[in-house]
């Protein structure tokens, strides 16, 4: 549980020498070393050799070596980032991993349809997080899943429903922002619409829509979580259609949105935001470290 993935060393790389951020990081820490082995070698100079011996040039090499090595470890990416706040009271962490390897609550975006048949991959593909929740938490038991979804929407006034024929799969739509809380006490899954699935089966949603659902997910978060740690991924930067924002500018939207509702309510003790390693290319985590610094 909780394994963290490894970063690579071309990732790294391209952060650390390709990257503005990355680059002013590392001459940071360089002349930071440089700085402070300088003063070092001018005391021991000083304190026990003389003058007239300068340092060997092998030496003067190692050490400028040493430096940039040390430069480059500090600068290197982690696959965790963590910060802890005492107002609200609460940790958040960036980690690069499985979502469903997590010991916490989940959350899982859905359509506005809450539709889970993977037949074909038709309707939603498998492979999404959808569809991982199907196969890894429910054992491919559409029934049981269909079943939770179906008491946790009891209650919550439907938008429409549409016309027989009109759309493969479920016809019952929800508002966006619809929290579905499925999965058992200990471990729930807060399963949360941001999308609207059209009836040629393509899920569209906006920028808005995501600020409505995570809002309305941070209160059932709030109601339901009794405080306990909660993972969720980059929402909406699947197959929803959102091309105004980046994986990166997504993850620092939900941040922001968290940490102002947070300030209202103490939400959980625990947000961690899980980036598939497939998804980091398009993720800075020098630039999100450094974001996460500044809240």
């Amino acid at each position: 549980m909780n394994k963290l993935s490894v970063i690579s060393p071309a990732y790294a790389a391209r952060l650390i020498f390709r990257t503005r951020r990355g680059l002013r990081t590392l001459v940071a820490h360089l002349l930071a070393a440089a700085g402070l082995v300088s003063a070092v070698v001018q005391f021991l100079g000083q304190m026990f050799f003389s003058k007239a011996f300068p340092a060997p040039v092998a030496v003067t090499v190692l050490t400028l070596f040493g430096c940039f090595a040390w430069a480059v470890s500090q600068t290197y990416p982690r696959s965790r980032i963590e910060r802890e706040f005492s107002r609200p009271d609460t940790t958040v962490r960036i980690q690069v991993g499985d979502l469903f390897e997590q010991d916490t609550h989940l959350v899982v975006g859905f359509t506005d349809t809450f539709d889970t048949s993977v037949t074909n991959d038709r309707i939603i593909s498998s492979a999404a997080l959808q569809g991982q929740l199907l196969h890894r938490r429910y054992g491919d038991d559409q029934r049981r899943l269909d079943r939770e979804l179906a008491a946790a929407l009891r209650r919550i006034r439907p938008v429409m429903t549409e016309p027989p024929g009109s759309k493969a799969g479920k016809r019952t739509r929800y508002p966006i922002g619809t929290i579905a809380v499925v999965g058992t006490p200990g471990q729930h899954i807060f399963a949360t619409a941001y999308s609207r699935l059209g009836n040629d089966l393509v899920p569209r949603s906006s920028v808005d829509d995501i600020w409505v659902s995570l809002n309305r997910l941070w209160a059932a978060v709030y109601e339901r979580a009794e405080r306990r740690p909660l993972s969720l991924p980059i929402i909406g930067s699947g197959l929803a259609r959102i091309d105004e924002l980046d994986r990166e500018s997504l993850l620092k939207l939900i941040l922001i949105s968290f940490l102002a509702r947070s300030r209202e309510m103490p939400i959980c003790r625990e947000l961690r935001v899980i980036i598939h390693p497939d998804d980091l290319h398009s993720v800075d985590l020098l630039e999100v470290r450094a974001f996460l610094r500044a809240l």
